[in-house]
């Protein structure tokens, strides 16, 4: 003689699926803030990883400008989104990025690592057809952020440098001095003397990612 569930057993064991699901189903999902967080937190990271590899330092009379970093804009070359670009700045130094001193994505060598960048080329914009970096890195689009915020001692340019020991630098490097002039090159560079913090917001929700002085140390508070 077979054995069948009865209707309580039935009801029970919806009752136990309902319950597991209120339980679970939240905690799986998706936060766009933090996800746009452990994306900068990987970038920066890698920021200073080809700092650490390409070695500015005596590279031409303007070499404390070439350093590798990463630089913020919201802008209409980012559709008015906040976006960001990975660049060394190789060229007349300007402290903006042309599209050949932009890193290329190490995952996709046809892409370039710039969600829309304020560089002079058109097809730096986002919206141009022949733009060729990754949508990803425009987190205003991608993750729906409406605020990037950098403060406590790097609250003046939305940018962040690394130099060949790793160290990070805060300061837009187009402006730096040489050692012969007024200032030296690392304080003109503004080496990181105190914590950096790079808080993302969508108005609602907020991380806030914190950049060591001297180790250039990044994570997520």
């Amino acid at each position: 003689m077979k054995k069948a569930f009865t209707l309580i057993e039935l009801v029970f064991v919806i009752i136990v699926i309902g319950i597991l699901s209120a339980i679970i189903i939240p905690s799986t999902k998706t936060n766009p803030v933090k996800e746009a967080a452990v994306q900068l937190v990987s970038h920066i990271r890698y920021v200073q990883h080809l700092a650490l590899l390409d070695d500015k330092y005596g590279e031409g009379a303007k070499w404390y400008r070439k350093r590798w970093q990463i630089v913020f804009i919201n802008s209409s070359k980012a559709n008015y989104q906040y976006s960001y670009t990975i660049f060394s700045d190789s060229t007349k130094t300007t402290g903006d990025p042309n599209f050949n001193e932009i890193a290329k994505n190490p995952l996709n060598p046809t892409q370039i690592m710039t969600g829309g960048s304020s560089g002079g080329e058109a097809k730096l914009g986002i919206n141009h057809p022949k733009f060729k970096g990754m949508k990803k890195l425009n987190i205003g689009m991608s993750y729906g952020i409406t605020d990037v915020r950098f403060s406590n001692s790097c609250k003046v340019a939305k940018r962040l440098a690394f130099d060949y020991l790793g160290r990070p630098i805060i300061g837009k490097l187009g402006a730096a001095r040489s050692a012969g002039g007024n200032k030296k090159a690392y304080e003109a560079d503004n080496l990181l003397k105190a914590n950096c913090d790079i808080t993302l917001s969508n108005g609602t929700e907020t991380a806030v990612i914190r950049v060591t002085p001297e180790t250039g140390y990044v994570s997520i508070l």
